[in-house]
């Protein structure tokens, strides 16, 4: 441990007090914004804000929040404890209820909690390896790093990221999504690119083509194919002793064999969850033995690729299509056959996994930048550590919220709006057509994804974009490209730092707005 520069603990008395304080506020914003907006805020910002407030109060051990360790671990909690709130509990739970099949709510919920934790353990593992590098864009992980670092130094980068900010702010205003604007200048400008592609081809697709690209499964047959591609890309960097060695001479932190390990530690894991949630749903009476194993092994699988899909789209684009990847997961199933009850819980299960492992990879960003992008090892590791025990605090804080309210919010019918979209998804069903279709637009996705590599990831990218409705961020992260690239040849590639502070005050403008914006709407 570095004896200059320890780091402050997650369970000293005033911090740990606070994070329960955040994470119980995060929580309830959390399951207000999925149940009433559908959305889930990104609260980074506001706890790091909180912090720092906290930290100019000249009172007692407040004044120990001016350290911007202390204001990464409240930030760290209020996060975890809003998404996990949002989207890896109270949003899986209403898929059995809206179903009426309140008998599966407890049993998916216990599930699920126990996925959300071996979600961000996963992450933690996983960080700063090849496969997600600490030195990854994690955009709103920059953005709340950079915010922290402003507010403590000043200087002229905190003129610069103030100016982001207002632009951020004037752009949400005027409807713009300046998130994906952002991220544009921190990316990889191929990824995004084909970002971009996506979002405006599913927005214009009618208007071009006369061709509704959702009601042929095009985007999802994408992603299939090209999480297929993605998946042997990894297993490919993992066992190639060759590759291995190469990466990490790059300095990773941890090393081919450890990535291993996490890897089968985690199916384990997902698969025992499969088993319980099997177990305790009850299921097993409405299915033979072997469709119930093949329930158990195909949920562990999707569970397992919903994590990686999700992650890689979360580090490169700070934009993941968790929902519409948990989709297509529901969907496969209703092709291989599987009754209701059981759909019910694949749905569930499969959304609840990726949301904790992209936003620990977006807290765990922000840790690496604030303690020097690595260059003390020994103060880098025990800050992960504290960011783990933050994150998991927050965790099972948002837990207890959840058990304690979910009851209130479904005898008022309040559930996450995309709830119905499954639900009637798995009541309706799909036709033999829907595989053809499946497999056609399987292959180009694959192709996307090969030729672009594992380090572009096009094809993941490409696909993401294709899923998510939202035609004027495709122009956003176009637009900004253009204004990057223009930039850097202007100052030839001299001012990347100040680019860099800007798009994360366009970001973190973005983030401000739209969570204050939801709290109000949720007033009225």
């Amino acid at each position: 441990m570095n004896n200059k520069v320890l780091h402050p603990r997650a369970l000293e008395p005033v911090t740990l007090l606070m994070i329960v304080l955040t994470s119980v506020v995060g929580a309830i914003i959390g399951i207000q914004l999925i149940t009433t907006l559908g959305i889930s805020a990104n609260t980074s910002i506001v706890g790091a804000i909180f912090a720092m407030i906290l930290g100019r109060i000249p009172i007692g051990k407040l004044i120990a929040f001016k350290s911007v360790h202390r204001q990464n671990i409240i930030q760290t909690a209020i996060s975890a404890a809003t998404f996990s709130a949002a989207s890896s509990l109270m949003l899986p739970i209403g898929i059995p209820y809206v179903l009426g099949y309140e008998n599966l709510v407890l049993p998916l919920f216990i599930g699920v909690i126990l996925a959300m934790f071996v979600d961000a353990l996963l992450l933690y593992k996983f960080f700063d390896t090849k496969i997600f590098p600490a030195a990854g864009t994690w955009p709103p992980g920059i953005a709340t790093a950079e915010a922290i670092k402003a507010g403590d130094k000043g200087g002229k980068n905190a003129k610069v990221l103030i100016g982001g900010v207002l632009i951020g702010i004037v752009g949400s205003v005027l409807k713009i999504p300046m998130s994906a604007f952002g991220v544009a200048f921190i990316g990889n400008i191929w990824a995004l690119t084909m970002f971009g592609i996506g979002l405006l081809l599913r927005g214009y697709s009618v208007q071009l083509f006369n061709v509704d690209l959702n009601a042929y499964y095009i985007p999802h047959g994408v992603m299939i194919g090209a999480g297929i591609v993605a998946l042997f890309q990894v297993a490919f960097a993992l066992l190639n002793k060759k590759s291995a060695k190469k990466s990490e001479e790059l300095s990773y932190s941890k090393d081919a064999k450890e990535i291993r390990q996490a890897f089968g530690v985690g199916f384990i894991a997902y698969l025992a969850i499969a088993l319980l949630i099997a177990i305790l749903g009850g299921i097993i009476s409405h299915m033979s033995f072997g469709m119930l194993i093949g329930f158990i092994i195909f949920a562990t699988i999707a569970a397992f690729v919903h994590e990686l899909i999700v992650g890689i789209a979360a580090m490169h684009a700070g934009w993941f299509p968790a929902f519409a990847v948990a989709f297509i997961t529901l969907i496969v199933g209703i092709l291989i056959g599987f009754p209701a009850p059981a759909l019910a819980l694949l749905a569930g299960y499969s959304a609840a996994t990726g949301v904790a492992f992209a936003d620990m990879g977006y807290d765990l960003k922000t840790g690496f930048i604030l303690r020097g992008n690595g260059s003390d090892v020994a103060l880098e590791k025990e800050g992960r550590k504290q960011q783990l025990i933050a994150g998991m605090l927050a965790f099972a804080i948002s837990a207890v919220v959840v058990l304690l309210s979910y009851k209130s919010y479904f005898a008022q019918d309040l559930v996450a709006p995309v709830n119905h979209v499954y639900a009637a998804t798995i009541q309706s069903g799909v036709t033999g057509d829907v595989a053809k279709q499946l497999m056609i637009w399987a292959i180009p996705g694959a192709l996307i994804q090969l030729i672009g590599g594992s380090k572009r990831q096009m094809g993941i990218l490409f696909a993401t974009g294709l899923l998510l409705v939202n035609p004027i961020a495709g122009w956003a992260v176009l637009v900004g490209i253009i204004l990057r690239v223009i930039f850097t040849y202007v100052t030839k590639g001299k001012r990347e730092s100040e680019m860099t502070v800007f798009a994360a005050g366009v970001i973190a403008g973005d983030a401000l707005y739209s969570f204050f914006s939801s709290i109000l709407k949720i007033g009225k």
